[in-house]
């Protein structure tokens, strides 16, 4: 502490305004306490990385391409005569920026209305009980907590020979600002943001090339996930060039060493999107005798505490970097830090990628199973058999169930498909309530629907299938 500086007493304090920082903020000013929340952009950083430049803006992009994209490929199908002539992209920024705001919007009001003080600036511990708060004004803040929760999420992993310059080269953020639709892109990464954003921008016109390292698309994920994803990016024209790295990028060529030698891609911009890492190496862990692991991560109890005053959550922590997991954490890290009795024991975190066709997944998968020592029976419906799939001009897809053998209690599910994102939270539920093939299957699904799958592929599991003949 710098002689004479006297430390403000600050109650409970959560460091990083994101969906689990602001969520553990409402949380702990619910439970009575007086909460400080500190973020680096301060007010305007409300929301964090998903809300204002990931998940959210994203999103609204992937919208606009898919409508303009069905406008020429179903439109047709279904006899309308019309066709998508371009996007104009300040419009589309408009728009979004409307959206962000909106959202950002209500929740800097709650935070109000719960009495939740915001500060700007950088935190760093000082002492296992005080940290310093750097403002960008070069004014230092000393805060002595009783309570501190950590949510400071993670940024795009960087690589050396790919600058991000906001020019030619962009991470996940510059391509989400584009003001206009560049004519030929590369994407480095085949990963779930890889994905999402060359999807969106094929089908709204760009020429994409996506160069994965490993196998192919979603390489963390199972090889029945990923090939109705690549037949799909296979009839959107997007070059996927698997098992290869990019190399270098100068005078508008990408340098791509693939197993039959090197391509050189003309292309107008790159984007980088190869993953992201936590942001802890700058929160002065040392000072609290906090340790990370080997990627950088906080190992932290059931209840999300490090120690008996100080929890973590989120992308900093192990686990899936996931919104909705910082999340539920930051609701148990609140009430372990009041004094409840809690824990985050899910049975299951949802994992949802929005390509085209829509992927989620959650709970074991067959190999998982077998893994750990689990025998059991795999359900698969393909939505060629699906009268709604059919009415929306998009059968490539399945919806396949995991169910133990001993008790047919379903283990994993796991869906590709329109609406994969929407459809995944019964599976969800049918995991956390130990729900077996039967309960499924007596429970009515409206018609026509997607979710019927869920009934379809249960009938299937339990020998009873009712639109899926029986092979034998």
């Amino acid at each position: 502490m710098v002689v004479g500086q006297i430390a403000e007493a600050a109650d409970f304090v959560v460091v990083g305004a994101g969906p689990g920082g602001y969520v553990a903020a409402l949380r702990a000013a619910q439970l009575g306490r007086q909460v400080t929340l500190v973020d680096r952009d301060g007010v305007a950083g409300v929301g964090g990385v998903c809300l204002r430049v990931g998940c959210i803006p994203s999103k609204g992009l992937i919208e606009a391409a898919d409508l303009a994209h069905r406008i020429g490929e179903d439109g047709a199908a279904y006899g309308l005569k019309a066709k998508y002539s371009g996007i104009d992209m300040t419009a589309f920024q408009d728009w979004k920026a409307k959206l962000v705001g909106g959202l950002t919007d209500g929740v800097r009001g709650l935070l109000d209305k719960a009495g939740v003080r915001v500060v700007a600036g950088d935190m760093r511990l000082t002492k296992a009980d005080e940290a310093v708060v750097s403002t960008h004004d070069g004014q230092a803040k000393f805060l002595k907590f009783r309570d501190l929760v950590l949510a400071t999420g993670s940024r795009p992993v960087t690589l050396p020979d790919f600058k991000v310059n906001g020019g030619n080269v962009l991470d996940s953020t510059g391509a989400l600002d584009l003001k206009e639709l560049p004519k030929r892109v590369a994407i480095i990464g085949g990963g779930y943001i890889g994905l999402e954003i060359g999807t969106a921008l094929a089908k709204l016109g760009s020429k994409v090339t996506i160069v994965e390292a490993l196998d192919g698309v979603l390489p963390t994920m199972d090889r029945r996930i990923a090939k109705p994803i690549e037949k799909r990016l296979a009839e959107l024209k997007v070059d996927l060039v698997a098992k290869s790295t990019a190399s270098a990028f100068a005078g508008g060529k990408l340098i791509v060493d693939t197993p039959n030698g090197v391509k050189k891609l003309a292309v107008d911009k790159v984007i980088v999107a190869v993953g992201r890492k936590p942001n802890s190496g700058d929160l002065g862990l040392d000072r609290a005798k906090i340790e990370l692991d080997n990627h950088g991560l906080i190992q932290v109890r059931p209840d999300r505490r490090i120690t008996d005053h100080i929890a973590a959550i989120g992308d900093i922590t192990p686990g899936p970097a996931l919104a909705h997991k910082a999340s539920a954490e930051a609701i148990i890290a609140a009430e372990a830090l009041c004094g409840r009795k809690v824990a985050f024991q899910p049975a299951a975190i949802p994992a949802v990628v929005f390509s085209d066709p829509e992927v989620a997944s959650a709970g074991l998968t067959a190999a998982e199973a077998k893994a750990e020592g689990i025998k059991v029976k795999i359900a698969n419906f393909p939505l060629t058999a699906s009268g709604r799939a059919k009415t929306l001009n998009a059968s490539n897809g399945f919806l396949q169930i995991i169910a133990d053998q001993a008790g047919d209690v379903v283990r994993g599910v796991h869906i590709v498909g329109p609406h994969a994102s929407d459809l995944i939270a019964e599976g969800v539920l049918a995991i956390e309530m130990g729900a077996t093939l039967e309960d499924l299957a007596l429970t009515i699904h409206p018609h026509p629907t997607l979710s019927e799958q869920y009934l379809e592929a249960a009938h299937l599991g339990i020998g009873q299938p009712v639109h899926m003949a029986v092979l034998k």
